[in-house]
């Protein structure tokens, strides 16, 4: 009951200070890439915070995952430096009987795990996936920013516009620099206005001019205009509301077994496989000597996790590619991760058990 009670408190401390260390690197690093897109203008501003949050929900399983396997690595190994594991071992209790504590404590991380994996990672996805495409789909005028050069959502033309005071379909002393066919072009105006015919969206411009420049040959044009319209979206409307793989619920995924949609499932219950075969390997390979100053165990342990999450990865390329079966991927991947946990946890326990008998063997009568 002690050896119970005390392995558990240890773990859950171990593992809150690992998950708030790790979630800050992982929320500090998300809020400069998604500040950095906004600054680019692939990213509403006012959906920072908001896409952060999303892309935290659909990454928390696998910090959840890391955390835990950290965790298990630093507990277990203080008990080996600090000879506490001896005492243990002493007491006639092997490292397998560390697995029950072990399980006990991490049984609602990877409850949680199961839960952010088949219903929080689609929707997160979706929730983010709609916000980049609604600000994608804007017009190109209503993507500028007053004030600021931006580039339209093809690359071809860069606009500055300062935003009317009427409404958002408005704006005053445009300048739209393009670039097509060997030509570039310039052309400003007092006033511009949006207008939208089918599913195409067109840029009206009064009172303004248009300096051309064929770059091969240099020559240069330059036309005046009391009217000009210039074709900013050739689909306002999206056509297709098909769901990426990724986005899909797991009901879904189920249900339409395509390569793809199998390459995600793969994804999805290897995640949840591996937090659980990450937690055991983390058994064996949390044993290091009292006499070494420094845990190297960690630094391999940590390397095996990336390993390993990379097989994942890997394996669910393979899957949506068609090379490999979803079944015989997973099977292969995750029943050798668990061989591999059980078997450094056997070996831990027999293999001092063979070094015993072989030194007792080789003593002196």
């Amino acid at each position: 009951m002690l050896f119970d009670s005390s392995t558990r408190s240890e773990l859950a401390k171990s593992f809150g200070v690992t998950l708030v260390v790790v979630l800050t690197i992982v929320l500090t690093s998300m809020l400069i890439r998604n500040v950095g897109q906004a600054a680019g203008g692939n990213v509403a501003p006012q959906d920072v915070v908001l896409l952060m949050g999303y892309a935290t929900l659909s990454s928390l399983a696998p910090i959840l995952a890391l955390s835990l396997f950290v965790a298990v690595i630093l507990t277990l190994g203080r008990l080996y430096r600090e000879s506490e594991m001896t005492i243990w071992f002493a007491s006639g209790i092997p490292l397998s009987s560390f697995v029950k504590p072990v399980l006990g404590m991490a049984w609602p991380v990877l409850l949680a795990v199961i839960v952010l994996e088949l219903i929080v990672w689609p929707w997160g996805n979706r929730n983010s996936a709609e916000l980049l495409d609604q600000y994608q789909k804007r017009g190109d005028l209503s993507r500028v920013a007053p004030g600021q050069f931006q580039t339209s959502r093809d690359g071809s033309r860069v606009f500055f516009i300062e935003r009317g005071e009427d409404d958002a379909a408005t704006g005053r002393n445009v300048f739209i620099l393009g670039v097509q066919n060997d030509r570039e072009s310039v052309t400003t105006s007092s006033r511009g206005r949006l207008e939208i015919e089918g599913e195409d969206r067109f840029l009206v411009l009064d009172h303004g001019q248009r300096n051309e420049t064929q770059l091969k040959t240099g020559d240069k044009s330059l036309a005046r205009f009391e009217q000009y319209r210039v074709l900013t979206d050739s689909q306002a409307v999206p056509s297709d509301g098909q769901l990426p793989p990724k986005a899909m619920p797991t009901l879904d995924l189920v249900r339409s077994p395509g390569a793809k949609n199998q390459g995600e499932l793969t994804w999805r219950l290897g995640m949840i496989l591996g937090s659980i075969n990450m937690a055991l390997l983390g058994i064996g390979l949390s044993a290091s000597s009292p006499r070494r100053a420094s845990n190297w165990n960690l630094l391999f342990a940590l390397l095996s996790f990336v390993v390993y999450f990379q097989l994942i990865v890997l394996s669910q390329t393979w899957v949506a590619n068609g090379q490999a079966g979803m079944l015989r991927a997973m099977t292969a991947l995750h029943g050798s991760a668990l061989f591999l946990a059980l078997a450094a946890i056997w070996l831990r326990d027999n293999g001092n058990r063979f070094c015993l008998r072989r030194a007792l063997r080789g003593a002196p009568a």
